[in-house]
């Protein structure tokens, strides 16, 4: 997602990529681009700018194969982590621009090469268990997601990615508890919501009638991931 500012930043470059973001929501990429630069003049230290022009460069690129613009955009993506080395999105625009580059090794090296640096930041464990899970690699994408949640109990983007996990390996009950979880952190979450509804149906308890007339209950079969 685009990011439209960061406390701290000068009122200028604020405004400046705010307008941006709603010119690159639009599909003007040209007007966005000229918003971020002169946001990135304004204040030259803020990793933001830097990580919105990228996204210009990156979707610009991709949509016309242009190997130039994407070379940009991943200079830019570095340019905001070497301002702030903890940016989550440029890491993650970064690894998933590497990724479509065919540099899965690469992307992987970078989000572990971030956990490195910063051991007990729950977001660069996250960002490498999304990774692990798109090539496939679901235990290592929960341990990841877990030790996250080690760091940090509440962090909401893990719970919802650790229910999501749950819920594709068939374990409901667990899945539910995490995104029950992941609300209570954030609840301006409507996809998750709907995922809370749909699973408390399908576990919604019904009753039968035993052989011996005894009443018990059973549960009903269950039926049927980034402008910042």
């Amino acid at each position: 997602m685009l990011v439209g500012c960061l406390s701290g930043c000068q009122w200028a470059a604020v405004g400046q990529n705010v307008e941006g973001v709603r010119d690159f929501n639009s599909g003007n990429y040209p007007a966005a681009e000229t918003r971020f630069r002169q946001a990135m003049a304004s204040d030259p230290a803020n990793p933001d700018s830097y990580y919105n022009l990228a996204r210009v460069y990156d979707e610009r690129g991709m949509k016309r194969n242009n190997q130039d613009d994407l070379d940009q955009a991943e200079r830019l993506y570095g340019q905001a982590l070497g301002l702030d080395r903890n940016h989550r999105d440029a890491h993650r625009g970064l690894a998933v621009l590497l990724v479509k580059r065919g540099e899965a090794e690469e992307a992987e090296a970078l989000l572990e090469d971030w956990i490195e640096q910063s051991p007990s930041l729950a977001d660069a464990k996250v960002e490498l268990a999304r990774l692990k899970s798109e090539f496939g690699q679901r235990e290592a994408a929960i341990g990841y997601l877990t030790d996250a949640l080690e760091d940090d109990p509440n962090h909401h983007c893990a719970l919802t990615a650790l229910g999501t996990m749950r819920e594709a390996m068939g374990d409901h009950k667990q899945a539910l508890a995490c995104y029950q979880r992941s609300l209570r952190s954030n609840r301006f979450q409507p996809q998750v919501q709907n995922r809370v509804a749909s699973l408390q149906r399908a576990l919604a308890p019904a009753a039968i009638v035993t052989p011996a007339g005894a009443t018990r209950l059973v549960e009903v079969p269950a039926s049927g991931p980034a402008l910042r």
